[in-house]
Formats: C-alpha cells, structure tokens, sequence
C-alpha cells in the first residue's frame, strides 16, 4: 500500500493519540467521518498500522531502570537462536529483544527497581537462558530521548 498525505496524517495523530476518536481524527484531517474511517481500517488491514497500545510510566509502577545487556550464545545455529527466543519472550522484565549483527548475538532492554533487582534477574533468569555464553550489561543513567511516533 503507498501512503499519501492523508494516509501520514492519520497515521501522525493516531501515534500522537491513538484514543482519537473516528469524528475527531475526521475533523483533525479534513475527511468526512466514513472516508476517514475507511482509510484507517485500510491502514489496519494492510498492517501499517499494527496495534493500539497505552504506555504506562515505568517509574511511577516502581520499575525506573533500564539495563542494556548484550547476550553472546555458545553457537548460532538456528535452533539455539529459536532456543534463546523463545525463552527470552517468557521474562516479563525483557522489553524488547533485537538479533544483532556484530559481537553480540542479541541486545535486550530490560526494567528494574534498582541494581539488586538487576542482579536478581541476571541470576535467576539472563545467566539461564538456553545457550547463554556471556552477559554484558549496560545501566543507562538518563533517558535523553524516548519516542513512539515513527517518522514518515
């Protein structure tokens, strides 16, 4: 599907705030309220858009740090890396979870209390994964910059 101008609008209020009403968006747009409608279910069909979500402030729930760690397998094969993946989806403190070119096999984001929850979950969990050579961890200080809304 090729965005046009209508398309990225809907898409940049709808990452803004995606509790916009139908009329609202419609209004905010310059669409009647079925084209409008219409072009977001097209959006959601052919998943350029791929889910709602609300972002909960993980500092105010008690989890403010994030941690970096960069995890090194025994082998690369592709069952070791089905493996560690599957298992990596079932530690409710992992974010997010990228396969990397380079010195790592992976980068997760993890979300801590503080340094001995970290180390609760390096032992308990991180070390454990299936395939797990070496864990390099990172304690980021500030969040300098956190955004959701992809450029278009």
């Amino acid at each position: 599907m090729k965005l046009d101008n209508i398309d990225r609008a809907l898409l940049h209020h709808l990452q803004l705030n995606g509790r916009l009403s139908n009329v609202e968006l419609a209004s905010r747009i310059g669409l009647s309220e079925s084209a409008c409608l219409r072009r977001v279910r097209a959006l959601e069909r052919e998943k350029i858009i791929d889910d709602y979500v609300m972002l909960v402030n993980q500092a105010k729930i008690g989890r403010p740090g994030n941690v970096f760690v960069q995890v090194t397998l025994d082998r690369q094969q592709q069952a070791d890396l089905a493996l560690f993946e599957e298992a990596v989806r079932e530690v409710p403190e992992v974010m997010e979870c990228y396969l990397m070119s380079g010195d790592q096999d992976y980068i997760l984001r993890v979300i801590v209390r503080d340094a001995v929850d970290y180390e609760r979950l390096h032992t308990d969990y991180l070390t454990r994964l299936p395939g797990v050579a070496r864990v390099k961890s990172s304690f980021a200080l500030r969040t300098v910059r956190k955004k959701t809304e992809i450029p278009l």
